[in-house]
């Protein structure tokens, strides 16, 4: 059982120590910003507290969750913090119950942002909600199917509205550029006489579009990707595919749209994390409401990491916090080993080991000690 009563760390010689010294940082963290008190606010499970409150059963799934459905998950772009988790059966399609649960995450961010936008693939693009979403100042920019009338519109569209579309750059060399190797897969398929596809160009152009549950036209986006199909060393033909988007957002050009829509595939990442990285999504029972409340407590681990990283004081290291893979994470920050020692009044993790990140991490927990009690 863990006390954060009055934790303090300090380096040591090396000597046997636990693999997990990391652990009591956040959980003065979690003190500090109230989760601990909410937890034991918001649940009733045990009938006396001997010592155990109910916020020590769910941190200890937080701290320890190594355990098919199909969850809906809303993130904070910003933070990649999970806002939403909710469990459903496997065979419910992916925008099920997204409509409420989005509003639940709208009404918690509001508040606090200027500006609050939604952003979502195909099946999301709930259109019988765009009027209420942009009549309550809410932005979105949704994925939605090419349909037959949409390419018919994208077809049809004068060449001198079409705009080139240039990516961003990756990463900014700022050595000398070392040379390419050969791609050994690429010369294996004209090789083999395989069929390849290759992208020659990108294009956008955008147009208004009514939906038939909308009372007003909303600004459509095309993506227009010319790709070259080839066999082996020969150019069978063009292939021209559109993908489009519709968005209530006006002052972004329609190049900013795209981008902004290619952004969401991090959501990716974070849905990876929660899986493989410390195995939210992992049911351990087969209860659909313990499964949930499994995946929520356990994802705790993930919006603790954010909220860590969000303490730090460097941009640099904390950006890089937020990024990091959560198994990286846990190596560097939290499996620190340490010796605990009860001394008078304190509680002192001995720090018996250094990596690159001992330094941050040893200046955000004095920061997480100043947070004021919330």
């Amino acid at each position: 059982m863990l006390r954060a009563q009055n934790i303090q760390y300090e380096m040591a010689e090396r000597t046997r120590a636990i693999p997990c010294g990391g652990i009591g940082a956040f959980h003065v963290l979690a003190e500090r910003v109230g989760l601990i008190d909410e937890l034991n606010r918001r649940l009733d499970l045990l009938k006396a507290h001997l010592p155990y409150h109910e916020s020590d059963h769910v941190l200890n799934l937080a701290y320890n969750g190594v355990w098919g459905y199909h969850p809906l998950l809303v993130s904070l772009a910003n933070t990649a913090e999970p806002l939403c988790l909710v469990n459903r059966p496997g065979n419910r399609p992916s925008h099920d119950g997204a409509v409420a649960w989005g509003d639940r995450a709208i009404a918690l961010v509001d508040p606090i942002f200027d500006r609050v936008y939604l952003r979502g693939d195909t099946d999301f693009a709930l259109t019988a909600h765009f009027d209420r979403w942009t009549d309550q100042g809410v932005r979105f920019a949704f994925g939605i199917d090419a349909m037959a009338n949409l390419k018919a519109i994208a077809e049809d569209i004068e060449e001198r509205r079409w705009k080139p579309l240039k990516r961003r750059i990756k990463r900014v060399i700022e050595t000398e550029p070392r040379r390419r190797p050969e791609n050994v897969k690429e010369r294996i398929v004209r090789e083999r006489d395989y069929k390849n596809i290759k992208l020659v160009s990108e294009h956008v152009a955008e147009f208004r579009h009514q939906p038939g549950k909308c009372d007003r036209a909303y600004r459509v986006v095309v993506l227009r990707k010319n790709l070259s199909v080839e066999r082996g060393e020969r150019v069978l033909f063009d292939d021209i595919r559109y993908f489009f988007c519709i968005t209530n957002i006006e002052d972004r050009s329609a190049a900013q749209i795209v981008l902004f829509c290619n952004d969401r595939c991090n959501q990716e990442n974070l849905i990876e994390q929660l899986k493989n990285g410390f195995n939210a999504l992992r049911m351990p029972v087969g209860d659909l409401v313990s499964n949930w409340a499994y995946m929520v407590m356990a994802s705790l681990a993930w919006t603790r990491k954010a909220w860590f990283a969000l303490v730090v004081r460097s941009g640099e290291a904390r950006e890089e916090l937020l990024r990091m893979e959560f198994r990286r994470f846990g190596h560097a920050i939290v499996a620190l080993p340490c010796q605990i020692v009860r001394t008078g009044r304190r509680i002192v993790y001995r720090i018996l080991g250094y990596n690159a990140w001992t330094r941050t991490f040893l200046r955000t927990f004095d920061r997480i000690r100043q947070l004021a009690f919330t």
